[in-house]
């Protein structure tokens, strides 16, 4: 059926496509915008990230407790970047997505720029909100310009491809941070990095085309009136299958975002390895196998979508089951290879809900509220997961590393703040600070690593409603004959 048919049996089908169901514009321009956003989100989490590869360093310039940094990389970053997500989101059901993206890119990165000439704890924090604030505008209309640009059966992979920015960013930071820090200090490594996200800024908004919304829907899609925030949430909250999903993916992202902080400081303090070189030898190699498995997440699921009308909900589910004793054991070995392949491999499995969380979000809910309804998602997993997952964790460590010291024969000579270049502490004392940040960050990883499998479990408990809740226009129905 063509489009004219379709215009004439029934007036309120979108008429703009040519195929209705099929994808926007030529495959070449498609994935060249597919690239584009990918390379704005590895951006948004290089500069997000960044703050972890030179996690020590800031921490014994600035004598921070865990809890400190853990405020940081956590709730300093998180919470306007997840009060902002909503209105933005709102306001990109309205108005061009791409300029939200391209104006929010140059404002995250001026931020970054402006943490290399913070002079303390707080003045950091500011920095770092700052940064939370441009970045809040990336994901929601980025999201709902791939729904526009592709059609429903190759969301996933779409998804999975943007999704990959996640641990692409995290990657990349690694690297640059890790080289930086070789021959500069933390400072440079913000200032060097930011910098290049004002240009990527300004060509984003030259060189990408905002799609027509609907465009790749289904046949029969009806155009709508735009959603009023009241309605959109109404509809939100009907959908048992959203928030149970949501609630695995928050556990996740807490468990996650507080090893992002924890992990190169486990390397550090346990295995005795400089910032530069766990950037390098350890997170980088692990931040590619969770790129990968960003990728497969979305791949087995399209695939697994073929046979299984759930996939989206399982596929992620049992990666997660598997992940946590793995990951769990990479903690508490004690060779170094062997601790890199475990985390490599938890990490891979960890990343496979990435592009399934955007996926079920957007399926169960309306083409009018799908940026309103990721923009919920992330309010719920930043303010909760991102935002009280690391300082909750550095509790953990900090009250891990004040047993350690309270149990040994340094007590009240440090404090788990110590920091490991401080001068006034002789060698024994330094080596006990090392001794006791160390445990106090192993055990506060393990315990992290262990709420994964609980996310598994809401992941496969989603799926019990997930066929349900499908919108009408997300599910293989036959077309009207022409």
């Amino acid at each position: 059926m063509n489009s004219q048919t379709a215009t004439a049996t029934n007036p309120g089908a979108i008429p703009s496509a040519p195929a209705m169901g099929q994808s926007y514009g030529s495959f070449g321009y498609r994935s060249y915008v597919l690239m584009a956003l990918t390379v704005v989100y590895t951006f948004n989490f290089i500069d997000r990230i960044l703050i972890s590869v030179v996690s020590v360093p800031i921490i014994n310039e600035f004598q921070l407790s865990q809890f400190q940094f853990g405020l940081l990389s956590g709730i300093g970053f998180a919470l306007f970047y997840t009060l902002l997500g909503i209105p933005i989101a709102n306001l990109s059901e309205k108005v061009s997505r791409k300029l939200i993206i391209g104006v929010c890119v140059i404002l995250w990165s001026l931020a970054t720029v402006l943490c290399g000439f913070t002079t303390g704890f707080i003045t950091l924090l500011l920095a770092r909100m700052l940064v939370g604030i441009g970045e809040a505008g990336c994901t929601p209309p980025a999201n709902s310009m791939i729904s526009d640009y592709y059609a429903p059966l190759a969301r996933p992979t779409a998804l999975g491809i943007y999704a990959m920015g996640v641990t692409a960013g995290g990657v990349l930071a690694q690297v640059f941070g890790g080289f930086i820090l070789d021959v500069f200090t933390w400072r440079e490594a913000f200032i060097f990095i930011g910098a290049p996200g004002i240009l990527i800024g300004i060509i984003f908004l030259l060189t990408v085309k905002e799609p027509p919304r609907g465009y790749s829907d289904p046949p029969g899609t009806v155009k709508v009136e735009k959603a009023s925030f009241k309605e959109a949430m109404a509809e939100i909250f009907s959908k048992r299958t959203f928030w149970v999903m949501t609630t695995g993916a928050t556990i996740a992202a807490f468990a996650g975002y507080a090893l992002v902080g924890l992990q190169p400081q486990h390397v550090v303090f346990t295995h005795g390895f400089t910032p530069a070189q766990t950037a390098l030898m350890f997170m980088a190699p692990v931040g590619l196998a969770g790129t990968l498995g960003a990728f497969l997440g979305g791949y087995v699921t399209e695939q697994a979508s073929k046979r299984s009308d759930t996939a989206a909900t399982w596929v992620p589910g049992f990666a997660f089951l598997l992940c946590a004793p793995i990951y769990a054991s990479a903690f508490l070995v004690g060779n170094s290879t062997f601790m890199l392949v475990l985390l490599m491999i938890a990490s891979m499995l960890q990343y496979f809900y990435l592009g399934a969380q955007y996926n079920i979000a957007q399926a169960v809910v309306s083409l009018r509220v799908r940026a309103t309804a990721i923009a919920i998602l992330l309010f719920v997993v930043n303010l909760i997961g991102y935002g009280i997952g690391p300082p909750a964790l550095g509790i953990v460590a900090d009250m891990a590393s004040t047993g350690w010291i309270d149990g040994s024969a340094y007590a009240g000579q440090i404090t788990a703040m110590c920091s490991l270049t401080d001068p006034s502490l002789t060698d024994e004392l330094l080596g006990a600070c090392r001794e006791a940040r160390a445990y106090g960050v192993k055990w506060a990883c393990v315990v992290a690593t262990c709420l994964f499998a609980f996310a598994g479990l809401f992941f496969l408990l989603s799926g019990r409603s997930f066929t349900r809740d499908l919108f009408v226009n997300q599910k293989a129905e036959p077309a009207p004959a022409s």
